[in-house]
């Protein structure tokens, strides 16, 4: 198969961000095919503090963690945002060929662990975030001291997803021209800012760069045999047997993953016994809409579970 295809969004294209000053940083990752690919990450708070991974899902970047990195930090955490591969300042495989599940943890296996070396994190994962997070932490489970999930799931395709994300996924597989700002704010409860929305635009200077945002809808296992099923079926047994505190964060405005919150609640030990609160007034896009106080109820969270 040779050497993925790679686009990298020229640095000027992220010149006039508001609010979201944190100097990127790189790790040089090897992918599994061959070659190198360059994966981003900003963080804030103390190097020595207890790590908090999050993980952005589809179709956004780690600038969806500016109201909560620093909450986190004042709290006392190190607070790690990275950007997936094909979103953000990572690298953009060109062909929507070269995105599969798997290979998305595995890059993210790779940054967190391999790159950043990170032990004892708290993982805080919404929409792919979750996705690929819970993935992570069934598979590394020694690396991990708790676990946040908000409007995500881990598909396995043993049963239907929601009409509104067939929607959504036939949208992507049809648009012509992929409007990666308006899906972000489609998916708030209380608006988002042009200026939010243009940074939402700025990793994607053309269509050319689009192959992860058009690529991650059907990556959902949707149906039994789907390529991720398994590994997805052995994550959940080995999650549900697990003793890692778990919290739950819902929104209570996202009709997309609204079944899953009561699933995750009811199947994971480490959530057992805890208030899993709901925040109010808020859509899929849950650190848009109320990303101080979801950051307030993470910080509790570490510091209640160390």
């Amino acid at each position: 198969m040779g050497h993925v295809r790679l686009l990298r969004t020229p640095d000027d294209r992220f010149d006039s961000l508001t609010d979201f000053d944190y100097p990127p940083r790189y790790a040089d990752i090897p992918d599994p095919l061959g070659g190198t690919i360059r994966v981003a990450y900003v963080e804030s708070g103390p190097a020595d503090g207890p790590p908090v991974l999050l993980l952005h899902g589809e179709p956004s970047w780690s600038y969806l963690y500016r109201k909560m990195m620093p909450v986190l930090a004042a709290a006392g955490l190190r607070a790690i945002a990275p950007d997936l591969v094909g979103f953000g300042r990572s690298d953009k495989p060109g062909n929507m060929i070269d995105h599969s599940y798997a290979r998305h943890v595995e890059w993210m296996r790779a940054l967190a662990f391999d790159a950043l070396e990170l032990n004892g994190v708290t993982i805080f994962g919404q929409d792919w975030g979750g996705l690929i997070g819970l993935r992570l932490v069934a598979e590394n489970p020694e690396r991990f001291a708790g676990v946040v999930a908000s409007n995500t799931g881990l598909p396995t395709g043993d049963h239907d997803m929601p009409k509104i994300w067939w929607s959504f996924r036939e949208a992507v597989e049809k648009a012509q021209i992929l409007d990666v700002g308006r899906s972000v704010k489609a998916g708030c409860k209380r608006g988002l800012s042009d200026e939010a929305r243009a940074a939402y635009d700025a990793p994607f200077p053309n269509e050319m760069y689009k192959a992860g945002p058009r690529a991650m809808p059907g990556l959902v296992p949707t149906r039994p045999d789907d390529p991720a099923s398994d590994a997805n079926r052995a994550a959940w047994s080995k999650l549900t047997e697990l003793d890692i505190p778990f919290l739950c964060a819902f929104a209570d405005s996202d009709p997309i993953t609204a079944a899953m919150g009561p699933i995750l609640q009811r199947s994971m030990k480490g959530a057992a016994g805890r208030e899993h609160p709901t925040i109010a007034n808020a859509g899929h896009f849950v650190q848009e809409d109320a990303g101080e106080e979801l950051a307030a109820v993470i910080a509790q969270f570490v510091l209640s579970s160390r």
